[in-house]
């Protein structure tokens, strides 16, 4: 009698980050949104031009992102207001339909997801331009990790706004809360993301870690992919799981098909 394979796939879920990772920085949508930033903080903020730059890169650097540094440091504005100039002003015509990467996504047979510190109009924005919008189960995004609060009730009750008032990759409780939204178990699921400080928290909270843009891993990465487009040579048993499990799918269902012929003749 032969048995049926029934081992588990080493991964179940891959998580995408999506700037820089899913499209190459060579876009220039990285540069252009850090000057949106540097301009939102002077224009809107009132923030002196000449200490701006050198602000940014703190915020940036301690909170991992600029928005989540100027709530903490008690700026306030409208969170929409921000992203509408921070990202609505982006050359989204540089990207272009990615009909390789699509293909690649389609062809994968386990959950694939986005998770992002971008607002969602800017992720599907993105994604759509690229033409891969319909290839994730679902977005993790800014608004997915920060449902609206009013900080000033929080002000108000705690008598000061916490540390880091907005979740934000690369802090462990971004990545706690987007593993218990969609439900996924860390040490099943395959992160793909550029920047070094997401894949070194991602890799602290038990994720398998895919550098992206790099020839070379780092201290956190067990991978490095020069291109998203490089995800078939460096993951090959990730397509060929599919082809096993379509096999035994068959197999199976010829041997329930067999079964019921018999019991039919007999």
């Amino acid at each position: 009698m032969e048995f049926v394979n029934s081992s588990s796939p080493r991964y179940e879920c891959l998580l995408f980050d999506l700037d820089d990772t899913l499209y190459p920085l060579s876009s220039g949508l990285s540069d252009a949104c850090t000057n949106n930033i540097i301009e939102f903080m002077v224009e809107k903020l009132g923030i002196d031009e000449d200490g701006v730059v050198e602000l940014n890169q703190i915020l940036y650097k301690k909170y991992g992102t600029s928005m989540a540094g100027l709530k903490a440091i008690g700026y306030e504005f409208d969170n929409d207001e921000y992203h509408s100039y921070v990202h609505g002003r982006l050359p989204y015509e540089n990207l272009k339909p990615d009909p390789v990467l699509r293909s690649l996504l389609l062809t994968l047979p386990c959950r694939k997801l986005v998770f992002s510190n971008g607002d969602e109009v800017h992720v599907m924005k993105a994604l759509k331009r690229l033409g891969i919008e319909d290839c994730f189960e679902r977005i993790i995004s800014f608004e997915t990790l920060n449902p609206e609060i009013n900080e000033a009730e929080v002000s108000c009750i705690t008598g000061h706004l916490p540390e880091n008032p907005v979740i934000c990759k690369p802090t462990e409780i971004a990545f706690e809360k987007a593993f218990n939204i969609a439900q996924l178990n860390p040490h099943k699921t395959l992160f793909f993301d550029d920047s070094i400080r997401n894949i070194q928290t991602g890799k602290a909270v038990g994720l398998h870690t895919v550098l992206v843009g790099k020839s070379e891993k780092v201290d956190g990465s067990d991978y490095a992919l020069e291109s998203i487009h490089n995800m078939k040579e460096a993951f090959p048993e990730l397509w060929l799981e599919s082809k096993i499990n379509n096999k035994e799918t068959e197999r199976i269902d010829y041997a329930a098909q067999v079964s019921i012929e018999t019991s039919v003749q007999a």
